[in-house]
């Protein structure tokens, strides 16, 4: 019994001790960040670059903005406004390339479910007519099919091949059409190049008025840019006078730094929501 005992003892002591021993190293949040930044490359187009690396970057971008502010402009408070700012600047640009990327690809994808159409017309297998888009599909994703024709030629597991050009492309127009060849190859049918077609006519109407619709909002993003940046600016220049950087070294004057980024931040997000056309999202990840 004495030894039934210890051993027990033993066991609980060793399961109070297991969250220390033996820590978890794939948490759900850290998980998640990790997949929303992954997403973010993905649809910018730099799906091979790392998050770390991304995150060591807006951490690099924020020590040196948060350094060169404090050196030319002697006001503490906007130093770590400085380093938000300059941390933030990464995300603001890939989602700035990945929403270009989105309205690149918008008029490419009509073209590519044409040839994909043709292909398909012509007696080729799907996974041929579609490693076929390698070649003859427009030159901003010839990339990522040509990788899903090596990817078949050396596998042959279509489904895995067709995730990992989804995985490439990260584009809701993309995941559509792949989903429907998906469904085309399990289920069969011979209905696929009417869907097809009409998929590519929807494409195209879209992309015109989506067009037509961004090009007159544009003014309302750049006026929203214009009006973020210029009272900073201004501060910046006054915080270079001694004077003025006496008053915002002051609490009351901390006190309107922060006032002002919190107005900044909510008058940024509105002009933003107002001139912002919905965005279809990926459903099919």
């Amino acid at each position: 019994m004495t030894v039934v005992a210890a051993l027990l003892m033993a066991a609980g002591a060793l399961l109070i001790a297991s969250p220390w021993l033996w820590p978890r190293t794939d948490r759900p949040r850290e998980r998640r960040a990790s997949g929303a930044l992954a997403d973010l490359l993905a649809r910018a187009g730099l799906s091979t670059v790392s998050p770390v690396v991304l995150i060591v970057v807006m951490l690099l971008l924020a020590l040196v903005a948060a350094a060169a502010v404090f050196v030319v402009v002697p006001v503490l408070p906007l130093v770590p406004v400085a380093a938000v700012v300059a941390g933030v600047l990464p995300i603001m640009g890939l989602r700035a390339r990945a929403a270009a990327r989105r309205r690149a690809l918008r008029g490419v994808w009509p073209d590519v479910v044409d040839h994909l159409v043709s292909g398909i017309r012509a007696g080729l297998g799907l996974p041929e007519a579609i490693g076929a888009l390698g070649e003859t599909a427009p030159d901003a994703v010839r990339g990522p099919f040509r990788q899903f024709r090596r990817e078949w030629t050396s596998t042959a597991r279509f489904g895995d091949s067709l995730d990992g050009l989804k995985t490439a492309l990260a584009d809701p127009v993309a995941d559509r059409i792949i989903e429907t060849l998906r469904m085309a190859r399990e289920v069969g049918g011979t209905e696929l190049p009417g869907v097809l077609r009409s998929l590519a006519q929807y494409l195209r109407s879209d992309a015109a008025v989506r067009a037509e619709v961004d090009a007159r909002q544009s003014w309302v993003r750049n006026a929203a840019r214009l009006g973020v940046a210029a009272p900073w600016i201004v501060l910046l220049l006054l915080g270079t006078r001694p004077e003025a950087a006496a008053a915002y070294n002051s609490p009351t004057g901390a006190a309107l730094i922060v006032g002002g980024l919190a107005a900044t931040l909510i008058a940024y997000r509105l002009m933003l929501a107002l001139g912002r056309l919905p965005e279809e999202g990926r459903w099919f990840r």
